[in-house]
């Protein structure tokens, strides 16, 4: 084993986590991501909580009501938004020209919609994330494009960095330009990179003064980056030394589209969205000031992580705009089509769908708005939530959007110019479909989701059995850390047995959905004490299991999202006790979770995931290759 990699192996001492028996790259790779991440829970997570076997349900209950003051201001903004839109935007247009009209642009700018976020001493609109999200569901309800162009714009844009993180001179200079119409961008991925930080290749190299420093390298889908005004842009700053150890350093810095070397390479053009402007960007020897480096050098990706805690909430806003989009269409559908005398929504095998439809729907926007919520209030660590919110909403969208062409036939297939060409209202369910698929992809993959919420889960069980796991530590750390594991699971597991969640009645909830609030509780027992028996089986290989953790995980989200709509449709009955339809659809919620629930552990002990591996091993060796055969090939091997 050469030095560099002694040294990248050695440093898992302080990771916590083993790299013994990977590359060079993941090792690298894995202490660039644990390095940046929050190593600590200083505030509760209600979901991470889940999978330790600890039902917090103080940090939900009761559900978190907007406040008639927000609120006001919410639907204020609402409906003028919602009233230009409808008069000057036409999202078919955009899809087919790929261009937003310079009219709506100057709305947003009149509306300052481009400050939502930003607060009012800097001429922003100081909306909270409820009442941002609420408009980024409207605006998605409509035109994907354009919720996507305000989203990436503060979401993950210049903005919110900024707020979060920008010292007071950052603040003044920049965010008062966001109210006048300046539009931002965030720049991490390049052709090459994806998901792994490590392999950033964009760089910024300190001049010998260390007044500025140089950037050069390319960005791949930084959308909003052919038009933006002001970029985030990631780049790779020289290593530091810790304890003998090469630590690679990624630096977050404000980029002006006027700095000289700063060029627009391409514009993307997708199979949705098509109104985005997205590109290939290219830096040239772009000389930045230090000034411009935001929370400090080395701490771009612990800025990018942090951000998206917030961030990854607009795609559960805008999935929640979405499906009750996708509720009118089918509701207005399904009364006026008729098949064999019924109107189609009257047949079993459609109404199945109604009802699931109407089920996901609340559910969607119980975890959005109650994550909302919690990004507001303070006092949570809501990054697990956050996470859960965004592949739930995202996966859920995307089979709303699925049952709804299904059930459109043909008319969910047509184009909408199409449909009214030839005299039909214009339902645009196929662009619903082209531009809502990219949010399983985007701030996150759902594959990455699920190894970024397993890591989470299993954070905790990482404090304490660490150091016992890895194989580098000495034997008297070891020794020492196997005694506080000891003494901390021969508590803790006896606990996830034998508890008091069979005295716990929740008769509060009411008849219909007590009893979930039970199976909740007792459920998140069994899910920490399976995860706690899964790592003492499969010790280190337990991350190379991926299969595993990702049951696990949607199990916990199922928990998580039935908790919300129980807790929801609390306060909704509490607020009007004469209303019962919340009510009856989370119970129906909470009763399609628990089969899912219940499918998903048997999984665990009944599955073929080894079995897959063998044949996914044999497509790769390529011997397959004969049922490739008769095809036209876009690769040649």
């Amino acid at each position: 084993m050469g030095a560099e990699a002694k040294e990248i192996k050695e440093a898992e001492f302080d990771l916590k986590i083993d790299t013994s028996k990977m590359s060079q790259g993941k090792a690298e790779a894995m202490m660039v991501a644990e390095s940046s991440r929050e190593t600590k829970w200083e505030n509760p997570s209600f979901a991470g909580g889940l999978f330790m076997g600890k039902f917090q349900l103080d940090l939900i209950s009761p559900y978190p009501e907007q406040s008639a003051e927000d609120k006001a201001v919410g639907d204020k903004l609402i409906a003028e938004a919602s009233a230009f839109l409808k008069a000057n935007l036409d999202a078919d247009e955009v899809d087919r020209t790929r261009e937003i009209p310079k009219k709506v642009m100057d709305g947003l700018t009149r509306m300052n919609l481009w400050a939502m976020k930003i607060p009012k001493e800097y001429g922003g609109l100081g909306l909270s994330q409820v009442n941002y999200n609420r408009v980024m569901a409207m605006v998605s309800s409509h035109c994907g494009s354009t919720a996507v162009l305000l989203s990436a714009h503060q979401s993950i844009g210049v903005p919110q960095p900024l707020k979060l993180f920008g010292t007071d001179e950052q603040k003044k200079k920049w965010l008062p330009r966001f109210a006048e119409g300046a539009i931002s961008a965030f720049a991490l991925t390049e052709p090459d990179v994806g998901s792994d930080p490590a392999k950033i290749g964009t760089t910024a190299t300190p001049s010998e003064d260390g007044s500025h420093y140089l950037i050069n390298g390319q960005k791949l889908w930084c959308t909003n980056g052919p038009i933006a005004d002001i970029l985030v842009v990631m780049a790779r700053t020289p290593p530091i030394i810790k304890k003998g150890k090469e630590i690679p350093q990624i630096t977050a810095f404000i980029v002006e589209k006027n700095m000289s070397g700063f060029e627009v390479v391409h514009r993307c053009d997708f199979m949705g969205l098509r109104g985005i402007q997205n590109g290939l960007l290219r830096f040239t020897n772009v000389k930045v000031p230090k000034e411009n480096i935001i929370l400090g050098v080395g701490k771009g990706l612990k800025l990018a992580l942090t951000t998206l805690n917030t961030g990854r909430l607009t795609i559960p806003a805008a999935s929640v705009g979405a499906g009750r989009q996708c509720l009118n269409i089918v509701r207005n559908w399904c009364n006026e089509r008729v098949q064999w005398g019924l109107p189609v929504g009257k047949h079993e095998a459609v109404a199945n769908k109604l009802a699931g439809m109407t089920a996901t729907q609340f559910a969607m926007e119980s975890v959005t708005w109650l994550a909302s919520a919690m990004a507001d209030r303070g006092g949570y660590d809501i990054r697990i939530e956050a996470a859960m919110a965004k592949l739930f909403c995202s996966e859920s969208a995307w089979k709303m959007i699925d049952d709804t062409l299904q059930i459109r036939g043909g008319r969910g297939y047509e184009r909408a110019e199409s449909l009214r060409d030839r005299g039909e209202k214009a339902v645009p369910v196929e662009r619903m479909m082209r531009d809502h698929r990219i949010n399983r992809i985007i701030e996150g993959t759902t594959d990455i989701m699920h190894l970024f919420l397993a890591r989470e889960a299993l954070d905790p069980h990482m404090e304490v059995a660490a150091e016992v796991l890895l194989k580098h530590i000495p034997m008297g750390r070891r020794i020492r850390a196997g005694i506080h594991m000891a003494e901390f699971y021969s508590i803790w597991f006896p606990k996830q047995w034998i508890n008091t969640s069979v005295f716990h009645t929740y008769s509060e909830f009411g008849p219909k959905l007590s009893g979930h609030m039970s199976f909740v509780e007792r459920t998140s027992h069994k899910l920490a004490r399976d995860i706690f028996i899964s790592m003492g089986m499969y010790q280190n290989s337990l991350e190379r299991r991926q299969m595993i953790l990702a049951r696990y995980v949607d199990i916990g989200i199922e928990l998580f999202a039935m908790s919300a709509c129980c807790a929801r449709a609390k306060m909704l009955s509490d607020r009007d006790p004469k209303i019962e339809e919340p009510g009856h659809i989370a119970n129906y919620f909470c009763k399609e979770s628990k089969r899912r629930i219940e499918s998903l552990f048997l999984a665990q002990e009944n599955n073929d995931d080894r079995q897959a591996n063998k044949i996914a091993k044999g497509v790769l060796n390529g011997d397959y290759k004969w049922m490739e055969n008769d095809i036209i090939r876009v690769y040649e091997d």
